[in-house]
């Protein structure tokens, strides 16, 4: 077979919360000639994802699971990389393809390039997820008309960057390839940011109960509404994802800080003219996601009463 024609026919996935059992859920559904194996170091976990048959089989170890795989995806926090990858090192095939879904990609290809020398690398992100976390949250249509990013380093083999690609295009994602920094950079402006943005906020209104008496929950009108379910993501996660893309976020951060303070004199001045230009901008970049078909133009966001 010729490095064209590397073909996926087992896939192992380790961590089965909610990207890797939406992993293991969207292949059974769009690629059932797959046969998948799965892995969570939480035996609780284990249990719950093979009464859902999130995946063919749900191993004891994470060496059982990786043993015969073509793919490896690693669905763990950012900051678990290291360690998942030296766990199956030992009992991955010579011709393994590793990959993740890892929020932050140069500190995920540096610690597998790290944990696996020699090994074929693809790292992956796909740009899809839900407040929810745990094996009870997968579903298969998670990665349906959603982004999926891939960041292999200058020595990745065109058919393993091939292969992984036609997996994700298998559960309906658009595919793109992208330099890890270059990707690192767009995410903590997309993603990271808004995040971080929304556990402040979110945290600011917690230290202010003590003042208005329950009146923040009480009365929390849509934009709160929407902040909690975003600061309400796995704690974990972004923990990791926070310090594993720390440059990138500081940069975007420090600008967010100046930005900010723009607005904080015109405000204080009372340049409605600076404010509503600023507001007219961002709705028109609100209506080109919509257009992008990245979110629901229904009212109030498609929530039912």
């Amino acid at each position: 077979m010729t490095p064209s024609e590397t073909k996926i026919t087992r896939i192992a996935i380790i961590g089965l919360g909610l990207l890797g059992g939406s992993l293991g859920l969207a292949l059974a559904e769009r690629a059932p000639n797959i046969v998948t194996t799965g892995y969570d170091g939480d035996a609780d976990v284990r249990a719950r994802a093979a009464e859902r048959g999130l995946v063919g089989q749900v191993c004891s170890t994470a060496e059982e699971a990786v043993a015969e795989a073509d793919l490896v995806i690693l669905c763990v926090p950012v900051g678990a990389m290291d360690a998942a990858a030296r766990a199956i090192a030992p009992a991955l095939k010579t011709d393994a393809i590793i990959s993740d879904v890892g929020s932050s990609k140069q500190s995920v290809a540096s610690a597998l390039k790290a944990a696996l020398p020699g090994r074929t690398i693809i790292p992956a992100h796909p740009v899809a997820g839900t407040e929810q976390s745990g094996p009870e949250a997968g579903f298969a249509e998670l990665f349906a008309g959603r982004w999926c990013i891939l960041t292999p380093g200058d020595d990745a083999p065109e058919g393993a960057v091939k292969a992984v690609r036609a997996v994700w295009e298998k559960l309906g994602s658009k595919v793109e390839i992208m330099d890890a920094e270059h990707h690192d950079v767009v995410l903590a402006v997309t993603s990271h940011i808004p995040h971080l943005i929304a556990y402040t906020i979110v945290g600011t209104a917690s230290d202010l109960e003590e003042v208005t008496r329950g009146e923040v929950i009480k009365y929390s009108a849509g934009g709160f509404r929407d902040f909690t379910r975003i600061a309400a993501s796995n704690p974990v996660m972004w923990r990791d994802v926070f310090l594993n893309n720390k440059s990138a976020v500081l940069e975007v951060l420090g600008r967010f800080s100046e930005d900010l303070s723009v607005m904080q004199r015109a405000i204080r001045s009372g340049d409605g003219e600076a404010l509503h230009d600023l507001f007219s901008r961002t709705r028109d970049i609100r209506r080109s996601i919509i257009e992008q078909g990245q979110d629901d133009d229904r009212p109030d966001f498609g929530r039912d009463h």
